[in-house]
């Protein structure tokens, strides 16, 4: 496992609309190694120890780079629950995962299956938010009327909805119906910081990346989706860590982004992998820690927010462009 030195330093996050995928590539600042074992509370899985950045004060924040199986809700969702419970148990307040991660990124069948907001998919969700007492970002598929949005939820720990993300930058020929795309970038006051949210190539989009700057958030997440041919990785993940870094530096914030692991399996894109190595940037675009390539990964990082914690930032309030 590389190992990434971080400065100990305050860092700033702001958001911006974003449409894309990202994954984690196996190293963390100052991290320590995971201890594979047995579980006590599921005999026959490996019990995974989430590796950790510790920075005095900071915000601790779970980088869950899953395996999503196109279509598996069930099993998708389950994976979620085993991550977010991860996270929690070591120490993480903020649990961020990829694109689409419940039906799939660019899958038809969700036109047929995914539920609006709030619905099913989304209290499933809150649930686990409010059972491991952990604020969650997911992407996920939304049904509004005869459209589908590639959505992403900031959901706070006792299972509130506090921020809805609707991808702007799409790549419609991938799929048919395309996604609907959204049109606003959004950011949320929370006790940890003012949050934005985008969603993979919105991060690639200038004028995204400004709308989201003038709202000066302290922290950025961003599900991604980044696929590539399977020759391709794990040198791909480079253009990742590109992406974010500049989005990082153009927001003069920290960000977060998780990518998936796994395949598409529809549409031109079909055999596309999803390789991981999720990102975590600085303000400055200094990488944090990466995930894995190829695996399932957890990392948790600390980022310390702009602005300190204080009451006058405990009910949400949101602001966008």
């Amino acid at each position: 496992m590389r190992q990434i030195h971080a400065r100990r330093e305050f860092l700033q996050v702001a958001a911006v609309g974003a449409a894309t995928c990202c994954g984690l590539n196996g190293a963390t600042a100052s991290g320590q190694q995971s201890a594979v074992g047995k579980s006590d509370s599921e005999p026959g899985l490996a019990s995974y120890t989430p590796r950790r950045l510790d920075i005095m004060g900071a915000v601790q924040i779970a980088v869950c780079q899953i395996v999503c199986v196109d279509g598996d809700q069930r099993g998708n969702l389950a994976r979620i629950e085993l991550a977010v419970g991860e996270a929690a148990r070591a120490g993480a307040e903020i649990a961020c995962f990829p694109e689409s991660v419940v039906y799939g990124w660019v899958n038809p069948d969700a036109h047929h299956r995914a539920q609006p907001i709030p619905g099913e998919d989304s209290q499933h969700l809150c649930d686990l938010a409010k059972q491991y007492k952990i604020f969650l970002c997911v992407g996920l598929d939304e049904k509004a009327g005869e459209n589908l949005y590639d959505s992403a939820l900031l959901i706070d720990s006792t299972g509130r909805i506090l921020l809805k993300h609707r991808k702007i930058i799409l790549l419609s020929e991938l799929m048919t119906p395309p996604y609907s795309a959204g049109q606003e970038v959004q950011v949320v006051e929370t006790h940890f910081a003012r949050i934005g949210v985008l969603i993979c190539a919105d991060t690639h989009e200038p004028e995204i990346l400004a709308r989201m700057a003038r709202l000066r958030p302290d922290l950025v997440l961003v599900p991604y989706g980044y696929a590539a041919e399977e020759q391709a990785w794990p040198e791909h993940g480079k253009e990742l860590e590109r992406a974010v870094t500049n989005a990082a530096k153009a927001f003069d914030a920290p960000l977060i982004g998780t990518n998936l692991v796994g395949q598409i399996t529809h549409g031109p894109w079909s055999g596309r992998t999803y390789a991981g190595h999720s990102v975590a940037a600085d303000r400055t675009g200094n990488i944090l820690a990466l995930g894995r390539d190829f695996d399932r990964d957890v990392v948790v990082v600390s980022v310390s927010p702009k602005r300190p914690r204080s009451p006058e930032t405990a009910h949400p309030q949101g602001a966008r462009s």
